[in-house]
């Protein structure tokens, strides 16, 4: 297992920087979070027209068929450059369609929106979590009661990425009560403004929207299966790990980028004579900052590349995001309090890699949750 970067991914790391550097700055990002729609649909355009939205799907549906350790990448560059743009849901649940037209498991409109979501045409989204604080397969509880050719839908679903603006969103829904956990759980695609579904958004530390919505005796046709019925959990434990190694890739950019912006100011800076990063408490939080965000840029890209293998990542990818949520909040926290009060200051950029990448690390379990993963995995 090699962690570090070959030629082709520092490539794609360049690339994907300077694409964001040039056209994503600081500005661009604080006038889509004063905006309405927070969410930059001329960006979203330019990674769709770059192909950059298809770089981890299947070559037959217009992707780059990349590996998912070069998908990471423009995640981490996403979360370094406060991208404000919904790819984590929209690619969460359009891998999570590829793997079921890839095991034959997919139908006609779930292996439609494939091609569409390369090219950025269509716009999707996913939903789990539920009111516990959990994300295994018993946080889901939506009742799906079967009719007809379809189900009736009732219950609801919190902390919904992008569901306002998404033309699809792939929902987790239980089809049998009875039985262990991870049975009778079914994936559907689910039109956000089909009749008896309401939401409400609610704003985040981090700038954007997340969305609780409501099913109230909705009904979704058969054709909005995906994987088979009652075997959900099949496809929903792969999207999950998917989801936290993505989620950690955006934490790690934007972490190291806040750690970056300190030690430059550290450098500036001047007190009593000379710049305060020539005292040996500034040195150690510096060196601290970079040997966690390290750390958590390794464990990240060693559960990425077990997927690539089609090795078990659960304990890998928990072990990422259970690390990577404590340790880039301490690397945001020293960040911060190297640069003092102006960390605080609105007007000062530095908090808003704060803000965002801590929302970040509050989504898809508890550092808790995901130890509990690693311990089982141990001793199991």
């Amino acid at each position: 297992m090699d962690l570090l970067l070959n030629e082709d991914e520092e490539m794609i790391r360049d690339s994907v920087r300077r694409f964001f550097e040039t056209e994503c700055g600081v500005q661009r990002v604080r006038e889509n979070e004063d905006g309405e729609s927070r969410s930059d649909t001329a960006l979203w355009r330019q990674l769709a027209e770059l192909g950059w939205l298809g770089l981890g799907l299947p070559a037959a549906y217009g992707g780059g068929e990349a590996p998912f350790t070069q998908l990471t990448l423009l995640f981490e560059e996403a979360g370094r450059a406060l991208a404000p743009i919904p790819l984590h849901p929209h690619m969460t649940a359009a891998l999570t369609l590829a793997e079921a037209a890839g095991r034959g498991e997919c139908g006609a409109l779930a292996e439609s929106l494939i091609a569409d979501a390369c090219m950025g045409e269509r716009l999707l989204t996913w939903a789990w979590d539920e009111r516990g604080p959990n994300i295994g397969p018993e946080a889901v509880r939506l009742s799906a009661v079967p009719e007809g050719n379809g189900w009736r839908l009732n219950g609801g679903k919190r902390m919904v990425e992008a569901f306002e603006i998404a033309d699809y969103c792939l929902v987790a829904v239980r089809t049998n009560a009875a039985g262990a956990a991870d049975e009778g759980l079914t994936l559907l695609l689910v039109e956000p403004d089909g009749d008896g579904i309401s939401s409400t958004t609610q704003g985040t530390l981090a700038g954007d929207e997340l969305s609780e919505v409501q099913f109230d005796n909705t009904y979704v046709d058969g054709d909005a299966l995906v994987g088979r019925v009652e075997g959900g959990w099949n496809l929903a434990r792969p999207m999950l790990e998917r989801a936290m190694v993505l989620n950690c890739a955006m934490i790690v950019g934007a972490s190291r980028r806040a750690a970056e912006r300190a030690i430059d100011y550290a450098k500036e800076r001047h007190a009593f004579g000379q710049p305060i990063g020539a005292f040996q408490s500034i040195q150690h939080l510096c060196a601290d900052m970079i040997t966690w965000v390290d750390g958590a840029e390794l464990l990240t890209r060693e559960a990425a590349w077990y997927m690539d293998q089609g090795m078990d990542a659960a304990l890998p990818a928990a072990a990422a995001k259970s690390f990577t949520n404590e340790r880039c909040q301490m690397v945001l926290r020293e960040a911060n309090q190297i640069h003092g009060g102006y960390a605080q200051v609105y007007e000062y950029d530095q908090q808003l890699w704060y803000r965002r990448a801590a929302a970040w690390s509050m989504r898809l379990g508890t550092s808790i949750e995901h130890r509990r993963e690693v311990a089982r995995a141990l001793f199991s």
